[in-house]
């Protein structure tokens, strides 16, 4: 099931909390293409992508985008001021040396040990694993942005992963559209909910057990008081 667009900018204002001033982040395509938009504009945060651009900026406006101008996935960008450029074994070399404090991606499933399988369904045609593995392995901190159930209303939050995995033990926070959970050594830990979902929702929809933080956070719709 498709994501409406106060849906997707509601996870991408999420994971937006996630990133500190300075840092270097990797995002994936589709949701987490939208968090720029939800940072302030005197922010110094350097948005990487494979291709070769350190210093994406916002989504640029329809009918401004720049047809040489595009992220990973091939979708047009924007720049900001002191962005660069340099070719993908640079790009790659950014992320296998350490550098990128945080990677954003989507996800098929994610384990509650923080299996992540995100690049085949097996005897489906998918975009394929692209710089995942590399991201999941190499990135400080992975923060996976996806659908709370699959189309067939299936959880993806799993106790283990059953699709091909794209690394082990790698995903530090999961954002859905109903909820956000931490990875820790002891599992899953609901840290955020969702308006209008409820923890019987969340229990309904999550095969991978779960904690709940002491400090769970309710967050309104918008518009909301």
């Amino acid at each position: 099931m498709g994501l409406g667009t106060e849906i997707r900018d509601k996870m991408a204002k999420r994971a937006a909390e996630e990133i500190k001033d300075g840092m270097l982040v990797n995002l994936g395509i589709g949701i987490p293409s939208l968090v720029p938009n939800h940072l302030p504009d005197h922010h110094q945060v350097m948005f990487h992508s494979e291709n070769g651009i350190i210093g994406i900026g916002s989504t640029p406006e329809a009918g401004e985008e720049d047809a040489h101008l595009c992220n990973a996935g091939g979708y047009p960008v924007t720049i900001r001021g002191g962005a660069s450029y340099c070719d993908s074994a640079a790009a790659f070399g950014i992320i296998r040396s350490g550098l990128i404090d945080v990677t954003i991606l989507g996800a098929l499933q994610v384990s509650g040990e923080g299996d992540l399988a995100n690049w085949i369904v097996p005897g489906k045609r998918v975009p394929g694993m692209g710089g995942a593995m590399e991201l999941a392995a190499r990135a400080k901190k992975v923060i996976v942005l996806m659908n709370h159930l699959e189309k067939s209303g299936a959880p993806k939050l799993v106790k283990e992963c059953s699709l091909p995995l794209t690394a082990r033990k790698c995903v530090h926070t999961v954002i859905t559209e109903q909820a956000v959970f931490t990875v820790t050594a002891e599992g899953l830990l609901l840290t955020d909910l969702f308006a209008p979902y409820t923890l019987i929702d969340i229990r309904e929809n999550t095969d991978a057990s779960f904690s709940i933080s002491e400090n769970l956070r309710y967050i309104k719709k918008q518009g909301e008081g």
